[in-house]
């Protein structure tokens, strides 16, 4: 596999690098599927482009870069395979989480290099006892994609406090932790969203870093603003923009599909007009959400009302991409929807992928009617 300056030289931009992310995704697409993990040499495609540097801060070799930028690229690898630009999306997004870890604990996550790719467990279902020099870590945590192929991983646990537990952050090398074979989906099967176990691992200080650091945008070293951004203005950026790629994909399919089936009168089709210029209408709104969310956050100035926008606009993007999906394969009728066919995989993905729970509305409506009502 060539690297991504053999491809495309060093300093071509990330969209330009995912490219040959997208071609040779698409090609292992149904094996990811079948395999439920993506190929090795997809993963390294993913690595070698940049995705796991592109949020490293510069001083560890990284790229700091934007999350527009991120937004071109993980779409582009979406039209060709979600599970490919979910573990893109997500291998970046939790690096930037990472550059909020002490000086020396940096140092140590990217000795090798700023492509080492990072695995999280965000959720805090695990537990951390402290004990001298650092934490005493355990816990099980299901649902990581890529896992079988990380480096390292970034998990969350609570940790005693006085009075009420609070949560924080932990990075652990491989070798530490052991990975269970658990992830059956209907969709985003390729992701190989396997489970994560660590039983008394010691973490050392240095190596953790408290959760509300990151989620309010502060306690990073790095001068760069996708450090100073809190995560819970842009953490739905990660999950729905892989729809975003498997549902322009879909679209593109569909068109060909259904130009072909109605022949020479298709613009005079009545159903296959109204499909066309709804979806694709309705695509470009949820786009334009995704990307303003984006180039706020690349603006790194932030008030509670936009953080509360920022994740309203994710979540109605991701309910606006389920719906287009849905017509889209409804559109096709029993002719279009037989097993391994060009819709029913992007379907399943996309109808998974927008289940998660940082997608969901209800959550990001109550946070931003409560900034609104108090007069943002």
């Amino acid at each position: 596999m060539r690297t991504a300056e053999e491809i495309t030289g060093a300093g071509a931009p990330l969209a330009a690098r995912a490219r040959d992310v997208t071609r040779l995704a698409a090609h292992h697409a149904a094996d990811a599927d079948r395999e439920r993990r993506l190929r090795p040499e997809v993963v390294r495609a993913v690595v070698d482009a940049g995705f796991a540097r592109h949020f490293v801060p510069r001083r560890r070799g990284g790229t700091a870069g934007t999350f527009t930028e991120l937004v071109d690229a993980v779409t582009a690898v979406g039209e060709g395979c979600a599970a490919a630009a979910w573990v893109a999306s997500l291998g970046s997004t939790v690096a930037r989480m990472a550059a909020h870890l002490p000086e020396k604990g940096q140092a140590e996550l990217w000795a090798e290099g700023p492509d080492t790719l990072l695995v999280g467990a965000l959720m805090p279902v695990g537990r951390a006892e402290a004990v001298p020099g650092g934490w005493r870590l355990s816990g099980t945590w299901s649902f990581i994609s890529a896992v079988d192929y990380s480096q390292w991983a970034l998990v969350c646990a609570t940790t005693p406090g006085d009075g009420q537990p609070r949560a924080r952050y932990f990075a652990v090398e491989r070798a530490a932790y052991t990975v269970l074979d658990t992830w059956f989906s209907v969709g985003m099967r390729g992701t190989g969203s396997n489970t994560l176990v660590l039983d008394g691992t010691f973490v050392p200080e240095h190596l953790s870093f408290d959760r509300d650091q990151v989620m309010e945008g502060t306690g990073s070293s790095s001068p760069a603003a996708c450090h100073r951004v809190p995560l819970k203005a842009v953490n739905g950026l990660s999950f729905v923009v892989p729809v975003l790629g498997a549902a322009r994909g879909m679209l593109t399919a569909w068109t060909g599909w259904a130009a072909a089936r109605a022949g020479a009168g298709a613009a005079a089709d009545a159903g296959f007009r109204d499909v066309l210029a709804r979806t694709a209408g309705e695509l470009d709104a949820a786009e334009l959400l995704v990307r303003r969310a984006a180039a706020v956050a690349d603006r790194g100035t932030y008030t509670g009302l936009l953080t509360a926008r920022g994740a309203r606009d994710c979540a109605l993007a991701s309910e606006t991409l389920l719906t287009c999906v849905n017509r889209m394969f409804r559109a096709t009728g029993t002719s279009g929807q037989a097993a391994g066919g060009p819709f029913e995989r992007a379907w399943r993905d996309v109808n998974s992928a927008t289940s998660h729970l940082v997608l969901r509305l209800d959550a990001a409506a109550a946070a931003y009617a409560e900034q609104v009502l108090a007069g943002e």
